[in-house]
């Protein structure tokens, strides 16, 4: 009887390949309760935003529709897209939570050129904290 040979590497591979699927369904779980949840999250974000004096906006109305089109947008970007926009902002904190990550870089980028924002103040981190006291709750357990 032939004996086994059993390869270091693919048990590494195996726990690899089942973290990647895990933090991929977490990915997916998390957009689609963000989707099924935007206009409430959207108003206690902006609310929180401009409390924490993060934003200054003219029309808040304006504001939480844009960011309540994030949260219903998120499970249709493509994953080159989404690593592309969290790229500036991946090392920010240790265990980013991604749609927290997302919409901090969407506040950065592309909100401050929103013509109802007056001007985006804060650090990202800053940022980062004020959006995931509203987000973590779209973390799973």
């Amino acid at each position: 009887m032939a004996k086994i040979h059993v390869n270091p590497n693919r048990a590494t591979d195996k726990a690899v390949r089942a973290i990647d699927r895990k933090r991929e369904q977490e990915r997916r779980k998390m957009f689609m309760l963000a989707r099924d949840h935007a206009e409430p999250l959207a108003t206690k974000l902006c609310q929180r935003l401009i409390d924490r004096n993060i934003i200054e906006t003219t029309s808040v109305d304006s504001i939480r529709t844009s960011l309540e089109n994030q949260f219903r947008s998120l499970h249709l970007l493509e994953d080159f897209d989404l690593q592309m926009k969290l790229a500036p902002v991946r090392t920010l904190v240790q265990d980013p939570n991604i749609v927290t990550l997302y919409l901090t870089q969407y506040i950065i980028e592309d909100l401050i050129e929103h013509p109802d924002i007056q001007d985006v103040f804060g650090e990202d981190i800053d940022i980062y904290r004020a959006i995931d006291s509203i987000t973590k709750v779209l973390r799973p357990r």
